[in-house]
């Protein structure tokens, strides 16, 4: 049965857009789940990257978009605009060439919907690509498709989703995530991100860098595949604000020598307790914390503008030279720092 478009209007007051597939070639269809509290940004982000693809001459069959909840009809979003879904059992697991399931305040009523939880089970293993945005990562790990994979979601949530789901290999610094078929993608916006990669898997670069261009986005982020917020997950992975102070310190005395034996100290512990213990609060081990927050230091100053050179910078933000600065922001944004401020300075 074709699917019912979206609706994005306020009241239901706006006029539907259509995604029927087409008669000479059968579409792939992508379901995207619905539920009351999704995040708007989540479905329409993939939803329009996907639907660029519809004024561009593709070499194999094109994607029909379902918007799917468990009733159908008119689903409100977190910012009180409504989605025009249709009923999951209209769509059958087998039809589902990818599912998306994106995120919000309300997944976690998902849970005890087990009406919603069965569909999505079953079609876990006949979908040929799942894939998750922001917290829509929380919704796969209920069903233990995410054990033994790697996966993202937004930074804020990493910790949180690492230690409800130890099985889960979580990447705090990712935009998104691809482990065999399934995927993952980062907070709101880096759905985005997702669905390009995934139109550059099924047709190429060519017609990904299109569709970005259509959209004025990039086609990959400036400094790779990184939510550029290192820093802030460590911190936010601090749930019992444990390293609060020592963090703050370390950002006070960022140019000093902050080697391990010093930040034990400072902790009040012995070294291997400390190493151990700040491995599990934060997911990173000391040294990559200290050099986690010298990127977040040099990032701010070449944003800034306010120190002349790259050599200053990394002399102020303790890395001790240009080099090795360069070397970091290459492993933490995947860009040089020269680039970034290129790209990212006022």
């Amino acid at each position: 049965m074709p699917s019912k478009s979206a609706k994005f209007a306020v009241k239901s007051s706006a006029k539907s857009r259509r995604h029927e597939p087409s008669e000479k070639t059968p579409s792939r269809r992508v379901a995207i789940l619905a539920f009351p509290g999704v995040t708007l940004l989540d479905i329409s982000g993939p939803a329009q990257v996907f639907a660029e693809l519809e004024a561009i001459e593709l070499p194999a069959p094109g994607y029909a978009l379902s918007y799917v909840s468990v009733t159908g009809g008119l689903v409100p979003t977190d910012v009180g605009m409504m989605i025009d879904t249709s009923p999951i059992a209209s769509v059958r697991p087998q039809q589902v060439d990818t599912l998306i399931v994106p995120g919000g305040p309300g997944i976690w009523e998902l849970r005890h919907d087990a009406v919603l939880m069965k569909w999505i089970a079953q079609t876990l293993p006949k979908a040929r690509r799942i894939a998750s945005v922001c917290l829509g990562a929380f919704v796969l790990a209920w069903t233990g498709v995410l054990d033994g994979k790697r996966a993202v979601t937004h930074w804020r949530f990493c910790p949180r989703l690492q230690d409800s789901f130890p099985k889960i290999r979580v990447e705090p610094n990712a935009i998104f995530v691809q482990d065999g078929r399934v995927w993952s993608s980062a907070g709101v916006s880096a759905g985005i991100d997702l669905a390009l990669a995934m139109i550059e898997q099924d047709f190429g670069h060519t017609i990904a860098l299109d569709v970005a261009r259509r959209l004025v986005v990039f086609l990959k982020r400036p400094g790779g595949q990184s939510q550029f917020s290192t820093v802030l997950a460590a911190q936010a992975s601090d749930a019992e604000g444990r390293f609060s102070a020592l963090h703050a310190w370390i950002i006070e005395n960022i140019a000093s020598d902050l080697r391990v034996e010093t930040l034990a100290e400072r902790a009040g512990m012995t070294l291997r307790t400390f190493a151990r213990t700040y491995v599990n609060r934060t997911g990173m081990t000391p040294a990559n914390g200290v050099e986690a927050l010298r990127v977040e230091t040099a990032r701010l100053l070449l944003e800034s503008r306010r120190i002349g050179g790259v050599v200053e910078v990394a002399k102020r933000a303790g890395f001790g030279d240009d080099e090795r600065m360069r070397r970091a922001f290459l492993r933490h944004l995947g860009v040089t720092p020269s680039e970034y401020r290129r790209r990212f300075s006022g």
